[in-house]
């Protein structure tokens, strides 16, 4: 059942992103709301999904690559749909929905077995530090989306109201990506000290954790300073996203440190 549910929901974004992708270059209103409410019974899907596991593992489901891919996920999911509904963000639909559906599927790539939490990960810390973390590079991703939709709006004419409200709400997405890194940064410091005595040990994800934080710091700098076109910050928020996804991926892959527990399923990914 928890397999069904969970490559049902995968399934159902990627019917999702094909159908509004087509819906998008057909120009058909009826192909995008198919796409919207399929998106929805996916995003359903996972949000029981992970509810199940967590009442499985007696614990939040968060501590490993799997788990914390899949939470990723839900928390663009999750933004989309606020996005959506409450802020009526239509434009941002097609990239996120994308952006969930790579997500989940480097998620089922992992390991799926559900494993006791080792003793470093036993702290009431645990959920704020991998929970902020995932919201922020939900809010980085979607941010580098909100710069792509920008660019190409861009090209057309008559748009300048819909630049502007992109340009707004990439602002606010990195802001509230940046809040959330700060807190996840911190919340590990805290972390680290009760677990390792250290507060900063320049572990790989430590590092690269602040090399993200840097990299948005600046984006809001030249933002709210103005010294800088929309044009280059929408590019800016783009070419940022790779930082966050290696800091995802590729520092547990190629940099194995103190957040990484072994070859097995057991690191933790904040």
């Amino acid at each position: 059942m928890m397999n069904v549910l969970f490559f049902g929901g995968l399934i159902l974004y990627f019917l999702a992103m094909v159908m509004r992708f087509a819906g998008s270059v057909f120009h058909n209103e009826n192909l995008k709301k198919i796409a919207w409410y399929i998106f929805l019974a996916g995003f359903a899907a996972e949000t029981i999904y992970l509810t199940a596991r967590g009442i499985i593992a007696k614990r939040l489901p968060l501590s490993n690559q799997f788990e914390f891919a899949s939470a990723f996920s839900w928390a663009i999911g999750a933004m989309l749909v606020f996005l959506y509904y409450k802020l009526h963000a239509d434009w941002i639909v097609t990239a996120g929905i994308a952006g969930t559906f790579l997500i989940i599927s480097y998620a089922a790539l992992q390991p799926r077995e559900i494993t006791d939490l080792m003793p470093a990960l036993r702290s009431y810390w645990f959920g704020f530090h991998i929970g902020t973390a995932a919201v922020s590079y939900a809010s980085f991703l979607l941010a580098g989306a909100a710069g792509i939709r920008y660019l190409l709006a861009a090209k057309k004419e008559k748009e300048a109201k819909l630049l502007e409200q992109i340009d707004y709400f990439t602002y606010r997405l990195i802001a509230l990506g940046l809040l959330m890194l700060t807190i996840t940064i911190l919340t590990g410091a805290i972390w680290a000290e009760e677990a390792w005595s250290a507060f900063w040990t320049w572990d790989p994800k430590e590092v690269w954790a602040l090399i993200t934080w840097i990299i948005y710091a600046v984006y809001l700098h030249l933002r709210l300073n103005r010294r800088s076109s929309a044009s280059f910050l929408a590019w800016y928020a783009i070419l940022s996203v790779p930082v966050v996804l290696f800091t995802f991926i590729g520092v547990n892959t190629l940099l194995p440190g103190l957040h990484s527990y072994g070859a097995l399923i057991r690191d933790l990914t904040a």
